[in-house]
């Protein structure tokens, strides 16, 4: 297996030999080791007995401070490891949060893996990005590992097709890893319903592509493009949901002909903004699925002569770093990214007696208003 550092995470690459061991020669006060230091020789070099050093390494029971420096001192000196597979017998987690998304190239996986890396630091916990590229048996690997390490969490995160299948495997998931004293965390994706084994983050999805459609019809636009990402996918399903009710709410009949599904990217939004161009409908404003989809949209705006917002107003979703620096600036819909990392690993590692592992925690979104929308006329 291959691990590769992206600033302060770990990558996982393939999942088959995460943890495999490595016997390196140890030096000691002159001596050269042959063999991986046990917790024997670390209770013998702090002096103390080897549940006291059992005790500072688990971190669950109250140790004096002086033993505490002691035993972690003479771990220092041995590069002691600790033991996965016994730490397993015994029942302990192996302090490791598990993120899962399909890839980490875009800005919105990254701002969710950048608050699940700080939180989990914050909590003493290891943090590991695993990609899968969308294959279901690549994420199976993921979490039946973490399940045999005893993982606090595996976090998977990012919109999903839901069907039976997913469905299933998500229960199997979560109960696996509940039953192995793990938890599963839905981030960034509905709930499965309050009987799930599972934690589920999410945001106001339909309630911020609602209040990005409102915002462009409350300055008189009335026929608004909707360049959404893939049918079926329930982040962009849910995006073009509050696009309609949008519309329905403003007495607007909702038209099929200025709903466009595909690809969400850069690339998706130029190609399918000049097919529409070129098709000659109508429209004066665009409310893209994604800031990626927008800035595409606006290189094919500008590519047809038409001036953003002089001519045609855009609204995008998600509202990435670089947003405020497209021309004209981008009015987007802001989601709490970072913030959905950061609270799965709290609701994953927290402890206490009244955690059910079936939280349900709905983070919320709202407008940024730049310069990419200009008012007209009703």
């Amino acid at each position: 297996m291959k691990l590769r550092q992206r600033g302060h995470f770990t990558e996982c690459r393939t999942v088959v030999k995460l943890f495999a061991s490595v016997s390196v020669g140890l030096t000691r006060r002159g001596c050269r080791l042959n063999k991986r230091p046990s917790i024997k020789d670390v209770a013998a070099l702090a002096g103390v007995s080897m549940a006291t050093v059992s005790r500072v390494l688990s971190g669950d029971y109250p140790v004096a401070d002086e033993t505490r420096k002691r035993v972690q001192r003479a771990v220092h000196e041995l590069d002691y490891v600790v033991n996965a597979h016994a730490r397993a017998l015994h029942g302990a987690t192996a302090k490791v949060v598990a993120l899962v998304v399909a890839e980490v190239t875009t800005p919105f996986f990254a701002r969710i893996a950048a608050g699940v890396e700080e939180q989990a630091t914050e909590a003493h916990r290891l943090c590991l990005v695993c990609t899968t590229h969308a294959d279901p048996d690549r994420e199976l690997e993921v979490v039946r590992l973490m399940r045999e390490q005893r993982a606090d969490a595996v976090i998977l995160a990012g919109g999903v097709v839901e069907n039976d299948d997913y469905r299933e495997r998500m229960r199997q998931y979560a109960q696996g890893l509940e039953d192995a004293g793990s938890r599963l965390v839905l981030c960034a994706r509905p709930s499965l319903g309050p009987d799930f084994p599972a934690i589920t983050v999410e945001y106001e999805n339909v309630g911020g592509a609602h209040a990005a459609t409102t915002h462009l019809l409350t300055a008189g636009h009335r026929t608004i493009l909707m360049i959404a990402g893939p049918e079926g996918l329930t982040t962009s399903d849910q995006r073009v949901d509050g696009y309609r009710s949008a519309l329905t709410a403003f007495g607007r009949p909702v038209d099929p002909a200025l709903i466009s599904h595909g690809p969400w990217d850069r690339e998706g939004g130029y190609r399918r903004t000049r097919a529409i161009l070129a098709s000659g409908t109508e429209f004066t404003a665009i409310f893209a699925g994604n800031d990626g989809v927008a800035a595409g949209a606006m290189a094919a705006l500008r590519e047809a002569g038409r001036r953003v917002p002089d001519d045609v107003s855009i609204v995008g979703y998600d509202d990435i770093p670089s947003a405020v620096d497209f021309h004209p600036p981008l009015t987007t819909v802001r989601v709490p990214q970072e913030e959905l990392g950061r609270t799965a690993v709290k609701l994953a590692i927290q402890r206490s007696s009244e955690a059910s592992g079936r939280e349900h925690v709905m983070l919320g979104t709202h407008v940024v208003v730049r310069e990419s929308v200009r008012r007209i006329g009703a």
